[in-house]
């Protein structure tokens, strides 16, 4: 009586069933890494857990994916086999349907612990979203000047509208907000009368006092220089030049945009106020909305 021989595809059975076991571990530890990595972030961070978290995550991922592949995905080269004419047996089709279905089945444990994995991965990768803060709003449109505050040096004292000579300049600030890097604004005097205002900016310049954003509108250097011969703001980082005169416009330089007026009052105290924020946002142009 002869013994029965183990079928030459049972070990492969077996190597299959032993790699479908590993990677299907393997998805469930890079789950379960993912899942400590955002609990460790949402605690407060920890930088070397959360670097050995990722890697162990990474890890079980890249292990499963590759066992997958090398391991329980049908190997080529691949060749349809030509069917003798006539109808094959309903047997040999139903074994066939048979075998498939179970392959199918099996399959299903490694693609739920996979997308149980990319579901780890994605909840550890939203977290750091919380490190970008809260939301500007508006603060990149708008500064701290409002209507009615008063022009101060950076010292925090009040200008008054003596205090500026004839063709000199005054760095400024809102009145409580001295020092404030978007709202510090250059305050010159000129003739009473030469100025050239744009529409709707005809009371923006009482007596000759007129302001504008000290910020570049090229790359946001400081422009401090005011040349009275030519009623012109120097920018010296790279030689951009406003004309002082017809509304800080552009006339020489990279700068492709004048610099935001400020539009002033002058109270019947010898104070200067501003009566709102500057006509445009402040900084490079390119940072402005259309």
């Amino acid at each position: 009586m002869s013994e029965s021989q183990p079928s030459p595809s049972q070990p492969r059975e077996g190597s299959e069933h032993f790699a479908e076991r590993t990677s299907a571990l393997a998805f469930l530890i890079s789950a379960a890494a993912f899942l400590g990595l955002a609990v460790v972030y949402w605690r407060g961070g920890q930088p070397q857990a959360e670097g050995i978290l990722l890697a162990i995550g990474f890890a079980g991922l890249t292990y499963g994916l590759v066992t997958w592949g090398n391991h329980l995905l049908p190997e080529g080269p691949f060749e349809e086999e030509r069917h003798e004419f006539g109808n094959p047996s309903q047997e040999t089709l139903f074994g066939d349907d048979l075998s498939r279905g179970e392959e199918l089945t099996r399959r299903k444990l490694l693609v739920r612990t996979l997308v149980l994995a990319a579901g780890g991965l994605g909840v550890a990768a939203v977290f750091p979203i919380r490190s970008l803060g809260p939301k500007p709003g508006r603060t990149l449109l708008e500064t701290p000047w409002r209507n009615g505050l008063r022009l101060v040096t950076d010292d925090g004292r009040p200008v008054r509208a003596v205090d500026v000579p004839l063709g000199g300049l005054v760095t400024v600030f809102p009145e409580g907000h001295a020092g404030s890097a978007d709202g510090q604004a250059v305050l010159m005097r000129v003739e009473p009368g030469i100025i050239v205002p744009l529409p709707g900016r005809e009371n923006w310049t009482p007596d000759g006092y007129v302001a504008y954003s000290k910020i570049c509108t090229h790359a946001g250097c400081p422009v401090g220089l005011y040349q009275r011969e030519t009623q012109q703001l120097l920018c010296p980082c790279h030689q951009s030049s406003f004309d002082v005169l017809h509304h800080a416009k552009p006339v020489f330089g990279p700068a492709a945009a004048p610099l935001p007026q400020l539009p002033l009052a002058l109270g019947s105290d010898g104070f200067l106020t501003a009566t709102g924020d500057f006509s445009e946002p402040v900084g490079p142009s390119f940072w402005r909305r259309t």
